[in-house]
């Protein structure tokens, strides 16, 4: 069974005055940082969330900046009420993933390494649970998720989140090296830590 990924990137980026997304660091655009993370780290689909509210243009110039969206093995999807929170994009991506484990890598975390990607899915390969990356004794992502987890996920009332879904099953810690999976870009001096 392959791993997927879901991609919540709905956000409206108001922190950063801008679509973030687009950012390019060493001539990358921040999403498609993210999103080759993971394909290069072994996931075998990447489901991105995007602003189901964007305007035409930002939508366009979004769709072509990312090269990775030609990519077979990555579809994009909207979420029409990003207003809910990030966990209503997982919500709408985990409804279509296919994988499991499925990670959770929001598109504003482009300095995640791919061998920690990998790193974390053999973590779930080996005992499959939901694997919390951590570094500096902090936890971070992508977070790995048992496939099971899909059903109540999807079908979870607006008064949840992943935390609160999380904090009901068994969790593992993986430790790991990779600064990265703990830096999330929300505003411009983020991008020079």
């Amino acid at each position: 069974m392959h791993a997927s990924a879901v991609v919540p990137a709905a956000g409206k980026s108001e922190r950063f005055g801008g679509n973030k997304l687009l950012v390019e660091i060493a001539g990358v655009p921040m999403l498609e940082r993210t999103i080759q993370s993971l394909l290069e780290g072994g996931v075998g689909e990447v489901i991105v969330v995007l602003d189901g509210g964007q305007k035409i243009g930002e939508a366009i110039n979004l769709r072509a900046a990312i090269h990775s969206f030609r990519d077979p093995r990555v579809r994009m999807t909207t979420n029409r009420a990003p207003e809910r929170g990030m966990f209503s994009s997982i919500q709408i991506a985990a409804r279509d993933a296919t994988g499991d484990p499925i990670l959770v890598l929001p598109g504003d975390m482009p300095f995640v390494r791919s061998d920690t990607v990998a790193a974390i899915i053999a973590a779930y390969q080996q005992s499959p649970s939901i694997i919390l990356p951590t570094h500096s004794g902090k936890h971070g992502h992508p977070i790995a998720l048992p496939g099971s987890l899909r059903a109540e996920i999807v079908d979870a009332d607006a008064n949840e989140t992943l935390s609160s879904i999380i904090k009901r099953r068994e969790t593992r810690e993986l430790q790991l090296s990779d600064p990265g999976i703990l830096r999330d870009i929300d505003r411009p001096s983020d991008l020079t830590q």
